[in-house]
């Protein structure tokens, strides 16, 4: 089994849809068992800008975690298709084992 973890902006768009949705649907339509998207509270990435959104309203691009786990040939072909409609965000994998 691989696990993906996809780090995103919340507030990013593919197209008239909020990324986070594009994605999982994306991943619905590629047979994906299931994903889970977590809203942060704060982060940062390679230019070391703070992302701290406050309470009431927020342009500073909420960090968002998109996670999923299945079959390595279903993550391949996921991936791949997240590639071909979204270049941005990381992406890591990793092997886990299911129990």
């Amino acid at each position: 089994m691989i696990k993906v973890e996809i780090y995103i902006d919340k507030d990013d768009f593919k197209g008239k849809i909020p990324l986070h949705e594009f994605l999982m649907h994306l991943l619905i339509e590629n047979g994906i068992a299931g994903a889970t998207t977590f809203v942060g509270h704060t982060g940062y990435g390679v230019h070391h800008r703070l992302k701290q959104p406050n309470a009431l309203f927020s342009l500073d691009e909420t960090p968002m975690l998109l996670v999923f786990i299945d079959k390595k040939e279903k993550v391949k072909q996921a991936i791949t298709e997240i590639r071909k409609q979204y270049r941005g965000g990381l992406i890591i994998t990793q092997t886990v084992e299911q129990w």
